[in-house]
């Protein structure tokens, strides 16, 4: 999915470099510009490498397809964003940071947010010896129901 965030929106531009200097990222002008669609709207939101691509590219921004990806890394290793990956080639970035499951709507590749009662963990997992848990990821696969 596309962010739809104008570029060079004065509020959308702070809320971006705000958000960056929160990780203790320096905001080059790439970043800036990635961080402006993420977040300039303050919306959550789950975007594709590819679909953010286009997004800063149509706001005239010049930047390649592999720094989007590198961006991305930066800004998951930073703690800004979290990856959900659908399958083994396709990954969605999510700015919403607390524990939550998300659905995968197979019929138009769209990740959205489940309902915090969309499933429920009866206990804790076990966990190997000297192990500690990270993280619970969560991925419902849906598909429209046929009539």
């Amino acid at each position: 999915m596309r962010p739809k965030v104008k570029h060079h929106d004065r509020p959308a531009r702070q809320r971006a470099a705000v958000w960056l200097a929160g990780a203790g990222l320096r905001p080059t002008r790439q970043r800036l510009a990635l961080a402006e669609q993420l977040v300039g709207d303050g919306k959550d939101r789950h975007v594709c490498a590819e679909g953010l691509f286009e997004a800063v590219r149509d706001q005239g921004a010049a930047v390649s397809l592999a720094t989007v990806y590198n961006t991305l890394r930066t800004f998951c290793d930073a703690g800004l964003l979290s990856e959900v990956k659908v399958d083994s080639t396709r990954s969605y970035f999510d700015t919403r940071l607390d524990d939550h499951a998300h659905y995968y709507w197979e019929d138009d590749g769209r990740v959205t947010d489940a309902p915090a009662d969309a499933i429920r963990l009866a206990a804790p997992p076990r966990l190997p010896e000297g192990s500690e848990l990270a993280r619970v990821d969560v991925v419902i696969r849906l598909r429209r129901a046929q009539d």
